[in-house]
């Protein structure tokens, strides 16, 4: 069985033997989209470097507006144009669960659109 880690700069690890290996994307057709829409995003606090999908490319691959892909990931569509246009760069819990809609757009907002059950 595979254990994979989601890590806070959106990056998912493989991990095996206690140690982390980094994953390339497996869905087929989606690794040459990712590279070559790709954005270099400094982590502020670490130094590191770590790719970031468009966001713009990516909600045009799951098919939304601005206004749907807002209201899927419950943020304000002003976020998504400023994200859009470079005004501003998804940080931390966005930025990971845009590299996860990379990999997996459907199941992200399947999840997404579940209402959580009363307790």
């Amino acid at each position: 069985m595979q254990r994979l880690r989601l890590k806070a700069d959106g990056r998912i690890v493989e991990l095996r033997d206690g140690q982390e290996f980094p994953l390339a994307p497996t869905i087929s057709g989606l690794a040459p989209a990712l590279s070559s829409t790709a954005t270099v995003v400094p982590d502020a606090i670490t130094g590191e470097t770590a790719a970031l999908p468009a966001v713009r490319d990516l909600r045009r691959r799951a098919c939304l507006t601005q206004i749907e892909f807002a209201a899927r990931l419950g943020v304000p569509v002003e976020t998504i144009r400023n994200w859009e246009q470079g005004k501003r760069v998804p940080r931390g819990p966005a930025r990971a669960l845009l590299a996860v809609i990379a990999h997996s757009p459907e199941t992200v907002f399947a999840a997404l659109a579940t209402e959580p059950s009363p307790a």
